[in-house]
């Protein structure tokens, strides 16, 4: 099992690597399937995978990532993204009401809330890409996410004593998930010094650590929430996609709520 997660682990690495660096068409192709196939974890807990709800959320989530895509050559002045969610959300409301009573209002909100939480939140990995000095800015996310839940786990094994939520998570520790925010801190540090050593990005090294902590901060509420919607429903893991991991919701529920953050605090700082 070690193994298995190990090697699993290591192949993210190089994934993560490949389309990071190359960006452009490669990333924005691979957020996109692993948009759909989250989404379809998430749709199966509810059983509306197959369903109207569920699939009117991919045909949706297919023509976000279109209009993302297609947006610097549309005419401005409107809102296409904002009229593309309403457009979702009247077709929910038609489902719900030609549909009646085969669907519980429960399934046609979180067709809704899929979209948002694994489409929308994933695709601001691209959008951080594309920034000014993104190539540099986009990592911090992996680092925040995946830097604090290691820091977290390492602090909380030596140091933990008082539970930061119990009943939803018994292993996690207030002092880990403090030593998960300061870690992701000094890695966003670390990583701007050496940036700005071996590739003269010039970047400021405080505002990568205030990213770093808040980015530390709300990877572990990601987390915790994704595991709040396992409890509910008794699972284990969300899908087996990935080997020793389990689902692409169990490997980037803190990058899916990380990534906005990271964005629009490039973005502000």
């Amino acid at each position: 099992m070690f193994k298995t997660r190990l090697l699993s682990g290591i192949v993210l690495v190089l994934i993560a690597l490949f389309t990071l660096i190359s960006g452009g068409k490669i990333l924005f192709a691979t957020l996109f399937i692993i948009s759909l196939i989250g989404m379809n974890e998430l749709y199966k807990v509810f059983d509306i995978h197959k369903k109207a709800p569920g699939i009117c959320g991919y045909l949706f989530a297919i023509a976000y990532y279109g209009l993302l895509y297609a947006k610097p050559l549309l005419p401005e002045g409107v809102d296409w993204f904002l009229l593309l969610f309403m457009a979702f959300m009247i077709a929910m409301m038609i489902i719900l009401v030609f549909g009646y009573p085969k669907y519980r209002t429960e399934q046609i909100f979180v067709a809704f809330f899929g979209l948002f939480y694994v489409a929308v939140m994933l695709s601001f990995i691209y959008r951080t890409r594309l920034l000014p000095a993104g190539i540099f800015t986009v990592w911090l996310v992996f680092i925040c996410s995946w830097g604090c839940d290691t820091c977290a786990y390492c602090v909380g094994m030596l140091i933990g004593k008082h539970k930061m939520a119990p009943k939803l998570s018994p292993k996690k520790s207030v002092e880990g998930g403090i030593g998960g925010i300061v870690g992701a801190a000094l890695l966003a540090v670390i990583y701007a010094l050496a940036i700005n050593h071996f590739g003269n990005a010039g970047v400021d090294v405080v505002r990568f650590a205030v990213i770093g902590a808040a980015g530390g901060a709300i990877s572990q509420v990601g987390d915790l929430a994704a595991s709040a919607i396992k409890r509910f429903h008794d699972i284990k893991d969300y899908g087996k996609f990935i080997p020793g991991h389990g689902g692409i919701l169990d490997r980037f529920d803190s990058v899916i709520v990380t990534a906005p953050i990271i964005y629009y605090l490039a973005v502000l700082l």
